[in-house]
């Protein structure tokens, strides 16, 4: 098709398309990786290189539109999605708009700047720019009912954080100095993409707070307010076709939120329950952060 665009002016006019195409990703869920998972709503490369591609070479394309609803995760995945958004852009030259639905925070507003421009609605929860580790510590509930312990490595740091032994002062200075790096590359993505736009400090923007979408606008983290629906049109004509990129979904993934009957083989029927309900909980604390 793209050797035969420049001669379409050529053609009859009633043989002539007279609309341009939108290509639509969807970007919903917890950002986290593993192809075969049981979760239902991961966000990763591995499920989401394949709709990227076929997004950008549809025919007739005038542009790419992200629908994001992600509270966040995996700033690994974050990172390639969003490399990869921008690898795909530069080489089609092609523009990418962000859409925030409810929520583009943490490492979904980290996918939102893989866009050249990002909307939301007045309501919608951005932000988030940080990094965070949380855990539990059962070493107190063990020594009351008389349990010990038992810990065996190679490599002094092996058993660092261990939620069944007391915390060690140089675990956490370890960690916090991991986290920084990766603050620090979340922090510069933002600014390379927002530049000139960012109308606040960092340390306000970067201070891992959340604002709304009418927020989010005052202080330069997006473009403007509004749906997809309207700006594309708006942008591109009410001519406008738009394209949604199916994702590959099991049958039960659509109608019941779990792995296909091959995702679920090798799996014992207790491990997989288990699974299924950690993982239910850990996806329902990250959203709750946001009042989801």
């Amino acid at each position: 098709m793209g050797i035969l665009r420049p001669f379409k002016r050529l053609l009859p006019k009633r043989l002539r398309k007279s609309y341009q195409v939108v290509s639509i990703v969807r970007m919903e869920g917890v950002i986290a990786s593993g192809r075969a998972s049981l979760r239902s709503s991961n966000i990763n490369l591995s499920n989401l290189d394949a709709p990227l591609k076929r997004a950008f070479n549809m025919p007739d394309i005038c542009a790419v539109a992200l629908a994001i609803n992600s509270p966040g995760g995996s700033p690994v995945q974050s990172s390639l999605i969003a490399k990869r958004v921008r690898s795909l852009a530069d080489e089609k030259g092609v523009p990418v708009f962000a859409f925030a639905e409810d929520v583009a925070a943490s490492g979904g507003y980290w996918l939102a700047c893989s866009a050249d421009e990002i909307y939301a609605d007045p309501s919608s929860i951005l932000g988030s720019i940080g990094v965070i580790f949380s855990g539990f510590g059962f070493h107190n509930l063990i020594e009351k009912y008389g349990i010990e312990r038992r810990v065996y490595s190679a490599g002094e740091n092996k058993g660092a954080l261990d939620p069944f032994q007391a915390e060690k002062a140089e675990d956490i200075d370890r960690l916090k100095s991991v986290q920084k790096i990766i603050h620090d590359s979340f922090k510069e993505l933002v600014r390379s993409r927002r530049s000139d736009k960012i109308k606040e400090s960092d340390e306000v923007l970067f201070s891992g707070e959340f604002w709304t979408g009418a927020q989010a606008k005052e202080l330069g983290l997006i473009d403007g307010i509004g749906d997809l629906n309207s700006i594309m049109r708006e942008r591109f004509g009410n001519n406008v076709k738009f394209k949604e990129i199916p994702l590959r979904k099991s049958w039960l993934k659509d109608r019941f939120g779990i792995g296909s009957v091959a995702n679920l083989k090798g799996y014992n029927n207790h491990d997989t329950i288990i699974d299924c309900a950690i993982q239910t909980i850990e996806e329902r604390l990250i959203w709750s952060r946001f009042g989801l």
